[in-house]
């Protein structure tokens, strides 16, 4: 189960004990220990697309600082993607790379970032979606993925283990995301998920109707890393919901799009 670390300059993420006894820098950032305002409080690292509010350039450059510095990682270069909703795995080392405005680099369209090198520190954005951070328990080799439900249809989480040479070795963490019980989906999502797991389909119907149905996307994604190789044994999960801890949480579904953004951050070990 993830665990929740106060850190002394005031923000909290939550960590995996599987990746922190690896000796792999990582977290689940909360929205706890920023100086953004509004509905960007406090430590927002993205802003709404399609939104007219947005949050000023030197907030996200502040409250990225202090994430850096929570993790011990002040001297990396934070890398990130364009997130689309896919299954794209991008590589820093061959991806084209673009400056951001708020520090790190923009490595490209996709959904998953996979690396060996340590000057960086690969770094995915949500609101709802479910982060998962990956490593070889060696943790010279780690992966940050953005799963929202298109993405675990699409298999994001298999793609990315793929950039692995065996899965046996991949410790796995899956952090804060929307529940089960607060994940309602139309039929015809159901039917994606029922298509990609069969029996083992995570869901339970809403008491609306057939017409909608609630699914477990973490649960989703541990049976997917476990189908392709992963022990249960090597796989963190928490409980903690994006929706529901609007104290801790950001939420795009709860605030109706105008809310700030979490990150899952991964270094390899040096």
């Amino acid at each position: 189960m993830l665990q929740p670390l106060d850190c002394d300059n005031g923000v909290r993420v939550y960590v995996s004990p599987l990746l922190r006894n690896a000796g792999v820098p990582h977290g689940f950032s909360t929205r706890i220990g920023g100086v953004s305002e509004g509905p960007f409080r406090s430590l927002n690292l993205g802003n709404p697309s399609g939104q007219a509010q947005q949050d000023s350039t030197e907030h996200l450059t502040e409250n990225y600082r202090r994430l850096h510095q929570a993790i011990g990682c002040e001297d990396r270069t934070r890398v990130f993607a364009h997130q689309v909703h896919g299954a794209c795995v991008l590589d820093p080392a061959i991806s084209p790379a673009t400056d951001s405005m708020h520090g790190g680099t923009e490595i490209g369209r996709g959904d998953a970032i996979v690396s060996g090198d340590a000057t960086k520190l690969l770094s995915i954005r949500v609101a709802d979606c479910v982060p998962v951070l990956l490593a070889e328990k060696s943790g010279r080799r780690v992966a940050a993925i953005h799963a929202g439900w298109r993405g675990v249809v699409l298999g994001a989480a298999i793609e990315t283990l793929r950039h692995f040479y065996n899965p046996a070795h991949v410790l796995a963490a899956i952090g804060p995301s929307i529940s089960l019980e607060q994940f309602e989906v139309s039929a015809d999502v159901l039917v994606e998920f029922q298509h990609r797991f069969g029996a083992d389909t995570p869901y339970r119907h809403s008491p609306k109707g057939a017409s909608k149905a609630h699914i477990d996307l973490r649960e989703a994604l541990r049976i997917q890393l476990n189908r392709a190789g992963v022990p249960v044994s090597q796989i963190d999960m928490t409980d903690r919901c994006t929706v529901t801890h609007g104290d801790e949480f950001f939420s795009h579904r709860r605030d109706n799009g105008l809310t700030g953004r979490m990150a899952a951050v991964i270094g390899a070990v040096r």
